[in-house]
C-alpha cells in the first residue's frame, strides 16, 4: 500500500528575485520535536476494542498496531493506536525501526514493512524539503500560481487554511440563548435539587465535579437506553441496571484520553408530573448519581426536562440542541471543540422499534459522530 503524506502546511517559502527556497516552517519543526518526544510502540492488538485515532475505523485483534505514547497534563500515560499505514512516521524520521518498542517482537514480514514506511516517508520528505519537485500543486492549505514570464518563477501565495470543523456554528442557524448566572437556580419550580445540581430555564445540571476536566474532546451519551437501562413503569434511584458490562471501562479509557464526559438526557417527566414533581427530579438524578458512583468517572450531566409538543418548542429538548450550546459556550472554558474527535452515542435513531429519532437527529444537528449503544460498547 502506498504511503500518502502531506507535507505542504509545514513549509515557508522565501522569494528572492531569482530564486524560491522552500524550508521547514517553525511550525513543522516544533511539530517535530512535540512528537519526536513521544514514545513509539509496536504490538498485536489483543482484542478489537481499540479504534485507529487517524482513519477512527476498529483495528482487528492480532492485527499489528503501532501507539504513541505522551504523558498528558496530569501526568498520565497516554496512546494513541494507529494502523501501520495510518500513523504519521515522518515525524520519526530521525528514529531507527529497532528503537520501536516491541519491534523485536514482532513478525519478520512485519519489521520489513514497517522498515520500508520509515525509509519512504523519510525520502518523501527530503524531497519536498530539497526542492526535488518541479511544481507544487493546490493542496487544501495552499495555492501556488505559476507565473509565464521568462526565469519561470512561481508565485506561492498562502490561503488561508481550512479551519477544522469546530462547534455547531458551522450546522445550521445558530442558537438564540441567553445565558445568565442570576438565572441559575437551585430548584427546579417547586422541587429541590441534590447539592452540586443546579436548573437553569427548563434544565438541570450537575456542577462541575472533582476530576472533571474541560477538553476540545467531547464524548457525549444519552442516558436511558444507553448507559442505563430503565423501564417507564418503574421510578426511583436504584430502578436501574447497567447496560452493557464494558461501559465501565470505557469510559474510564476515554477519560484516560483527554475526553470530557457529557450526558445529554431527555426527561419530560419532571415537567410533566407536576404533582409528583419532586418524585420525577429524585428518581432522575438519583439514577445518575448512582451510575456515575458506579464507573468511578467524572461526568458532566445535562438533563432536559421540557414536553416534546409544547409550542414553542423547548430549545433544550433533543433533537434541539439548546443543552449542547450551554456546554460548549458556558461550560466549556472557552475551548473549541475538536468535532473531527468528539461523538455521540444515543438509542433513539428512528428504527422500526425505537421510540424516536431525537438521538441521531441531535447529533446530525450538530455535526457530531454518531453511534449506537450496541455498535459502540460491543466493539
Amino acid at each position: 500500500m502506498p504511503v500518502v503524506l502531506n507535507f505542504f502546511h509545514f513549509l515557508t517559502v522565501t522569494k528572492s528575485p531569482s530564486s524560491t527556497t522552500i524550508s521547514p516552517s517553525p511550525l513543522f519543526s516544533s511539530k517535530m520535536a512535540s512528537s519526536s518526544s513521544a514514545k513509539m510502540i509496536a504490538e498485536y492488538a489483543k482484542s478489537g476494542r481499540s479504534s485507529c485515532k487517524k482513519c477512527s475505523k476498529t483495528i482487528s485483534a492480532s492485527a499489528l498496531r503501532l501507539g504513541l505514547v505522551t504523558r498528558d497534563a496530569r501526568g498520565f500515560d497516554m496512546t494513541k493506536w494507529h494502523h501501520l499505514h495510518c500513523l504519521p512516521l515522518s515525524s520519526h524520521s530521525g528514529a531507527s525501526p529497532e528503537s520501536i518498542k516491541g519491534f523485536s517482537s514482532l513478525k519478520s514480514s512485519d519489521q520489513e514493512e514497517l522498515k520500508k514506511l520509515m525509509k519512504e516517508s523519510v525520502q518523501a520528505l527530503d524531497k519536498v524539503l530539497d526542492g526535488e519537485k518541479d511544481s507544487i500543486t493546490e493542496t487544501k492549505e495552499f495555492k501556488v500560481l505559476r507565473r509565464d514570464d521568462e526565469d519561470e518563477s512561481y508565485e506561492m501565495e498562502k490561503q488561508k487554511v481550512k479551519k477544522k470543523k469546530l462547534s455547531e456554528s458551522d450546522k445550521g442557524s445558530k442558537l438564540e440563548i441567553t445565558f445568565s448566572a442570576t438565572e441559575i437556580k437551585e430548584k427546579y419550580k417547586d422541587a429541590a435539587l441534590l447539592p452540586q445540581w443546579k436548573a437553569f430555564q427548563t434544565i438541570i445540571f450537575l456542577e462541575r465535579v472533582d476530576g472533571l476536566h474541560d477538553s476540545t474532546k467531547i464524548a457525549a451519551f444519552d442516558f436511558d437506553g444507553c448507559l442505563a437501562k430503565t423501564a417507564v413503569n418503574k421510578i426511583g434511584a436504584d430502578a436501574w441496571s447497567l447496560m452493557y458490562p464494558s461501559i465501565p471501562e470505557k469510559l474510564q479509557r476515554l477519560y484516560d484520553e483527554g475526553y470530557k464526559l457529557v450526558i445529554f438526557t431527555n426527561e419530560s417527566n419532571i415537567e410533566r408530573w407536576k404533582k409528583k414533581r419532586q418524585v420525577a427530579v429524585d428518581s432522575k438524578i438519583g439514577r445518575i448519581e448512582s451510575f456515575i458512583k458506579l464507573v468511578k468517572v467524572p461526568i458532566q450531566v445535562f438533563i432536559a426536562c421540557g414536553l416534546s409538543n409544547c409550542q414553542p418548542e423547548d430549545a433544550y429538548r433533543k433533537p434541539k440542541t439548546g443543552m449542547w450550546h450551554i456546554m460548549e459556550k458556558h461550560f466549556n472554558s472557552g475551548l473549541l471543540i475538536d468535532m473531527d474527535h468528539s461523538f455521540y452515542v444515543g438509542d433513539a435513531a428512528g428504527r422500526p422499534n425505537d421510540h424516536s429519532d431525537a438521538d441521531i437527529k441531535f447529533a446530525e444537528a450538530i455535526g457530531l459522530k454518531f453511534y449506537l449503544p450496541e455498535q459502540y460498547f460491543n466493539s
